[in-house]
């Protein structure tokens, strides 16, 4: 049966990604989530899609060099608050899909951890654009669902030939390729992001879909 996932939480406009609001309603509503991970200076696996504050609230730092604490009180003059990968495991009652996406480079100790971290959810997969995180994941544990993302502008070619590696379970590209029948011949699930149109939606009904505004 096809995934239709949330993407970073965001079901409705008007909610804030990766917060545990949006979270909380895509779970009360029985719907997987797709979120995005970074390690903080202070070694917290935190729920945040950008490498900087720059974007979201105009100071130039670092996730990896700010504490979890501190980014947190930068968010607050925003009205935001960037929670714990912990929280949102403990919202979730290990009732609903989770696709974890690591965006940056994990050191080993990180994958360590977020391994132990996830070791009793039940239906959950990790993902990178970084083909390293997944192959040292691999190392560490070899029977986790592992993915690795592909942009808009990837090669049809390096697709194909990255869809044979073992430690790859399922693949994670742009909504163009939903018109690429070249990619028919994969016979691992193939993840679509993102669909905000609801039409894509409604003619794509049994691909696995992450998507915005229902």
């Amino acid at each position: 049966m096809p995934h239709l996932l949330i993407h970073r939480g965001l079901a409705k406009k008007g909610f804030k990604e990766n917060t545990i609001p949006a979270f909380k309603y895509c779970f009360k509503n029985k719907f997987g989530i797709e979120t995005d991970l970074h390690v903080t200076k202070d070694k917290k696996i935190i729920c945040f899609h950008d490498f900087s504050l720059k974007g979201k609230f105009k100071v130039n730092k670092q996730i990896k060099n700010t504490n979890f604490k501190d980014i947190n009180k930068i968010a607050k003059r925003f009205k935001y608050r960037i929670p714990e990968l912990k929280e949102v495991l403990h919202i979730s009652k290990n009732r609903n899909y989770l696709m974890l996406e690591i965006k940056s480079l994990f050191s080993r100790d990180n994958l360590v951890e977020l391994i132990k971290q996830t070791r009793n959810l039940k239906s959950f997969s990790i993902t990178s654009f970084k083909e390293k995180n997944i192959k040292n994941i691999y190392k560490i544990k070899k029977n986790l669902k592992l993915g690795l993302c592909f942009s808009s502008t990837t090669p049809i070619k390096k697709i194909l030939k990255k869809s044979k590696l073992n430690y790859i379970k399922i693949l994670i590209m742009e909504k163009k390729f939903l018109y690429e029948k070249k990619l028919n011949i994969i016979k691992k699930p193939i993840y679509y992001y993102t669909a905000k149109n609801k039409l894509i939606r409604k003619k794509y009904l049994k691909k696995n879909l992450i998507i915005e505004n229902l």
